[in-house]
């Protein structure tokens, strides 16, 4: 009995290398036959203008992460972004803080929390990643970091944001409901309305998947909060071998069910991206069905090339940019 598993096991652990080995020489003829198209994606509209960031690298035979990294700077500058960098609605209490996660080809990542000061939180992100040991800083020590990296310190809260802040608080109840800020700003939670993320996953010349997620969090958000886009797994996954994906929306429903990975494994399970995003969006509902009256969207990538999209109102968009078109945007399929 024991030899009879023993060969089973053995059996199992051979098929799984074989493969692996067949996956890595199926990417690796694709690459030196020029059969892979490079392509970028976005979330929302401000994607577009990102995308094409990403694509200068991606045209030029560049790789994934220098694409994503360029392209998330993009909206982290954009003064009249509200919802990703440096003109980002502050929390209640006035503060501009910032998350970003980033992951490679190889399954190293990094990312930020709670960042403050810093204009650029997907670079800081970046360099977590490639120069310390660690995954995640937050608050205070990313701050820090960044500055020791060279990184200026900066006053992030813009005039026009500040003015928007001080319009919230005159009606502002400071009761920790979920988006109770909705009523005086407007749009459904997690619509491009009230506050969102760019996420953006790029596929270049040789066969590599990255990804990034950026964004500024929930506008009038308690003071320390976090959202989906800096947890890995959350806002954020890359398998090398699968696919990629990211997120959007209200960032607590997102990691209250891994969205990211749990996108990312139905499509090593076999599912399309736009089936494998549907299904992690449904699972939410079914989970929390008052999840309906919010927005989450998921947005994915396989090793192919092929993108698909899904979320739970209809509203959200997301950018596509290749050789063909670098302008695209397309209304993701929805669950009402």
């Amino acid at each position: 009995m024991a030899d009879r598993r023993r060969f089973l096991r053995d059996s199992m652990l051979a098929s799984s290398l074989l493969l692996g080995a067949n996956r890595a020489a199926r990417a690796q003829d694709a690459s030196k036959s020029g059969s892979i198209a490079p392509r970028v994606i976005s979330t929302w509209d401000f994607g577009v203008a990102a995308n094409q960031a990403a694509w200068a690298v991606l045209a030029k035979n560049g790789r994934a992460l220098d694409a994503v990294e360029a392209g998330a700077r993009i909206p982290e500058a954009d003064l009249k972004n509200h919802s990703v960098g440096r003109a980002g609605y502050p929390d209640r209490d006035g503060h501009v803080s910032l998350d970003a996660s980033i992951m490679d080809e190889h399954g190293n990542c990094g990312a930020v929390a709670g960042i403050e000061h810093i204009a650029h939180p997907i670079s800081v992100a970046r360099l977590v990643m490639e120069k310390t040991p660690h995954v995640l800083l937050v608050g205070e020590g990313a701050t820090q970091f960044a500055i020791e990296q060279g990184f200026p310190r900066e006053e992030l809260l813009t005039p026009e944001s500040e003015k928007a802040w001080r319009e919230w608080l005159k009606t502002a109840n400071y009761k920790p409901v979920a988006n109770s800020e909705v009523k005086t700003y407007g749009g459904t939670p997690g619509d491009k309305n009230n506050h969102d993320t760019i996420g953006m996953l790029a596929l270049d010349a040789h066969g590599n998947l990255s990804g990034a997620c950026t964004t500024s969090g929930m506008a009038w958000k308690l003071h320390g909060r976090v959202g989906d886009s800096p947890i890995i797994g959350a806002g954020l996954y890359v398998d090398n071998d699968v696919g990629a994906a990211t997120s959007t929306g209200v960032g607590e429903e997102v990691i209250r069910n891994a969205g990211s990975f749990l996108v990312v494994e139905l499509m090593r399970n076999g599912r399309s991206p736009e089936a494998a995003c549907r299904e992690a969006v449904e699972r939410i509902l079914r989970k929390k069905p008052g999840a309906k009256d919010l927005q989450v969207g998921f947005l994915a990538i396989n090793k192919h090339g092929e993108v698909g999209a899904w979320a739970i109102q209809k509203g959200f968009s997301y950018a596509v940019c290749d050789a063909k078109k670098q302008d695209a945007l397309i209304a993701a399929k929805s669950s009402f």
